[in-house]
Order: C-alpha cells, then sequence, then structure tokens
C-alpha cells in the first residue's frame, strides 16, 4: 500500500467522508468530471438502493486506477466450509458449545480458513445473517476478497489482522473489531503469523448504532470512536486472483493488476473499526439485572421497529452493585436466539469450559443461565461489597430468527457433547412451608 496513509484514520460514524493519497484527486464540485485528475476512473460503490431515504443512502465515490469490472470470467472456488446453506434438516433445540476451532496444520490464510458455523436467511432474501469462525496461519498472497452476499463484522480472538482494502488499511487485534461492507475488496496480512476470530455475515440492513432512547444522548458506543481509514492505494501489475462471495458460493477470477487501486475517494460507504474497551457500559445502581440490550454496540434493523435483523452485543468489564439481586446474567428464555464467542478472560456466567475462542448457541425458548458453582457462588455472595468483573470481554450475535447450526458444526471435533452437564450440578432447594 502507499505508505501515505497506512496508520491514519478518520474518526465518526456514519458521516460523509473524504480522502485522497496524493493532494488534488477527488474532484471538486462534481464527482464524476469529464477527466478525472491524474488520469484515474471515477466510480461509485453503492450499498443501497438510489432511492433509499437521505439518511439511510450509503455510497461512496472512488478514483482508482483501473475500474472494478476489469478481471477475467469467474469459475467456480471449491472451499466447501464457507457457505450460506442453512436450510438442510431439523433444528435441535439443544443447548451447543464448542471449544476454539483448531489452528489449520498446512498453510491456510483468511478465506481458505473461514468455516461456517451457523446462520439463518441468506444473500436471496437479503435478510439473516451466517456466522462462521475463522483460523489462518498465511497471510493472503497474490489474492483478493469480496462479499457480494453481506458485508462482514470481524471480531478477532488471537492475533492481529492488518487488513488492505479499497479505502485504506485497517489494523485490528483482539478487542477490536472491524466491518467490511458488501462488495468492498481486501487482503488479510497476519502481523503475528496466525490467528483466529469470528466472523458475522451480516445479510440485512447495514449495521448501524442503536437508538438510545431514555439512556440520552451519551452512552454504549459513541459515534466518534469509530474510525474509518484513510486513502491508500497499490499500482501494481501481476498475476493475481480475485475470490467472489455470491449466493453462497466462491469462486475466482484472474486479474493482472491489484485491485486496491484507489488513490482517493469520498462518501458515507466505507468499513471502519472499533475499539470494543472504549465502549461506555450502562448498568443498575439499583436492584435487578437489566437486558442485555444494554450492552449493544451496533444493530442491523429489520422491517419491523425495534426488533434487529441482527444485534452485536458485548460483555466488557464492569462494576456489579445492584442490591438484593442474582447478579450474574439470570436464568432465561428468549424469543431471539444466541450465538456468544468469548474473546479474552473468563465470562462471569460460566465456571469452565467457556474458553476464548470457543461458541455457544442457545437458539429461540432453549433455556439457559449460568452453571451450578456460578449459582453457587453468586447466591451466597456479600452483596454489601461492589464485584469488579475485570479482564474480560464476551461478545453475542443475536438473531431475530433461528439461527441453524451447520452439519459440520454440529458434527465436530472440537463440540463439546457433554454441555447439558454444567447444569446437572443444579440442586433442589424447594422447601415447603409447613401447614
Amino acid at each position: 500500500m502507499n505508505a501515505n496513509s497506512a496508520n491514519n484514520y478518520m474518526t465518526g460514524f456514519g458521516n460523509h467522508f473524504a480522502s485522497e493519497a496524493i493532494p488534488g484527486t477527488l474532484p471538486e464540485g462534481r464527482n464524476s468530471p469529464q477527466r478525472v485528475a491524474h488520469g484515474l476512473y471515477a466510480e461509485q460503490l453503492s450499498g443501497t438502493a438510489f432511492t433509499a431515504p437521505r439518511a439511510e443512502n450509503r455510497r461512496s465515490w472512488l478514483y482508482r486506477i483501473r475500474p472494478a469490472a476489469m478481471h477475467g470470467p469467474f469459475q467456480p472456488y471449491a472451499q466447501h466450509r464457507l457457505h450460506s446453506d442453512f436450510s438442510a434438516g431439523p433444528v435441535s433445540p439443544d443447548q451447543m458449545r464448542w471449544s476454539p476451532l483448531p489452528m489449520p496444520e498446512s498453510p491456510t490464510d483468511f478465506v481458505d480458513g473461514l468455516y461456517t458455523m451457523a446462520g439463518n436467511g441468506g444473500p436471496e432474501g437479503q435478510h439473516g445473517v451466517g456466522i462462521h469462525l475463522y483460523a489462518a496461519n498465511r497471510s493472503m498472497q497474490g489474492r483478493y476478497f469480496y462479499d457480494a452476499d453481506g458485508e462482514l463484522l470481524i471480531v478477532p480472538q488471537q492475533g492481529r489482522l492488518r487488513i488492505a482494502t479499497e479505502f485504506g488499511v485497517i489494523d485490528i487485534g483482539p478487542q477490536q473489531i472491524a466491518v467490511i461492507p458488501r462488495g468492498v475488496r481486501f487482503l488479510v496480512e497476519l502481523p503475528d503469523g496466525e490467528a483466529r476470530g469470528y466472523v458475522c455475515e451480516n445479510f440485512g440492513a447495514a449495521l448501524r448504532l442503536p437508538d438510545l432512547g431514555p439512556i440520552g444522548s451519551n452512552g454504549l458506543a459513541n459515534p466518534r470512536d469509530f474510525e474509518t481509514p484513510v486513502a491508500a492505494y497499490e499500482d501494481v501489475e501481476g498475476e493475481f486472483e480475485l475470490i467472489a462471495k455470491f449466493q453462497g458460493h466462491l469462486w475466482r477470477a484472474d486479474i493482472g493488476h491489484s485491485p486496491l487501486d484507489v488513490v482517493g475517494w469520498h462518501g458515507n460507504y466505507a468499513p471502519y473499526r472499533y475499539d470494543l474497551r472504549r465502549f461506555n457500559t450502562i448498568g443498575s445502581i439499583s436492584y435487578d439485572h437489566p437486558d442485555p440490550s444494554i450492552f449493544l454496540v451496533l444493530t442491523s434493523p429489520s422491517d419491523t421497529p425495534g426488533v434487529g435483523n441482527m444485534d452485536f452485543v458485548i460483555f466488557p468489564p464492569r462494576w456489579l452493585v445492584a442490591q438484593d439481586t442474582f447478579r450474574p446474567p439470570w436464568f432465561h428464555r428468549n424469543i431471539a436466539s444466541e450465538f456468544m464467542g468469548l474473546i479474552h478472560g473468563v465470562y462471569d456466567a460460566k465456571a469452565e469450559g467457556f474458553a476464548p475462542g470457543g461458541a455457544s448457541l442457545h437458539n429461540c425458548m432453549t433455556g439457559h443461565g449460568p452453571d451450578a458453582a456460578t449459582f453457587e457462588k453468586a447466591s451466597n455472595a456479600d452483596l454489601s461489597k461492589p464485584d469488579v468483573i475485570d479482564d474480560t470481554m464476551a461478545f453475542m450475535f443475536e438473531t431475530r430468527a433461528v439461527i441453524r447450526p451447520t452439519r459440520q458444526a454440529v458434527e465436530a471435533a472440537h463440540r463439546q457433547r457433554d454441555y447439558q452437564a454444567c447444569w446437572a450440578g443444579l440442586r433442589r432447594h424447594f422447601v415447603p412451608p409447613q401447614a
């Protein structure tokens, strides 16, 4: 990438950004002049319908060395662990949990290291999500990737990622996230040699900050903490390949140059990153454990007001001070379905078995909650003192539709088939009053 901008970012969420790696690249007063500066091509990238309301409309203008149309014909690309097929067979209501995805034994980059765990909906209807893990031990070399099916929310758990995109470079590590919009081309390098994490592929409306309602104007994730890269570009020719995910399948095409050749851009459809440690946690200071919606970072709205196509929720370090209250998350059953992961530390509602890099799935109306050891500890805790939950970061992808696990996830060697045993030790405490 051009060295002008590799470590610089613009801040703010949903604003209209403008960036150029070479001064004078961006045209003044118009988007597509007859001749673009420096002999570049003007190209619009639209993430919404042209006629979407102004507040919802997302698009950017790119000024690039070659148009995105320049590549060879696509042919199927075999990577059978990544797909969007969530429709086969019945779905068990069992609680499910997995240990971390093993690191590959052979050289594997980010694309080949993607492993589909579960999902619902699909790119055809433009709703629902695909939930994937990744485990990689090699940087992408001579290949570039884009997802035409949905935007990608990337959540690293181990190892840093250097994501070179058409818009510039995004560096992230554990406890940070990156969002790559639908259709944006990129490659992933591994500064630490190997990396593992989670990916939520959002087929629905683009992720955005939730409304705060009675919380007011401050709290949760602040817009100023979201960072968009400034322009950087590659001007290289050679024998490369372009990998596309389209309608649930991967395709490859030869391309004779780097597609990361955007010298300048402006608009509000761009990749961004966010540091989860900047989240302003809200909680109860009187009694009861609030609903987990107070931990909402980003939401993909659905066609039903107040109901998300997908919600991204985190459980960061925080203080628990509620009195006469069972402080950990209570036993519950939800109309929504939850896929949970652990980035760092220990999750406060589980004593053991839920390791960083692991995952759990609790589907619609399936009961879940703290295990026996956590229940006993919380039930006998001294509530005159605050409980400081420190050095942890867990998250949840929550959806309004049932999350259907894939066959490979159900049959995986790293699935914990004895997960239900964590509740087996819950004892009967009921003592009826004497007549």
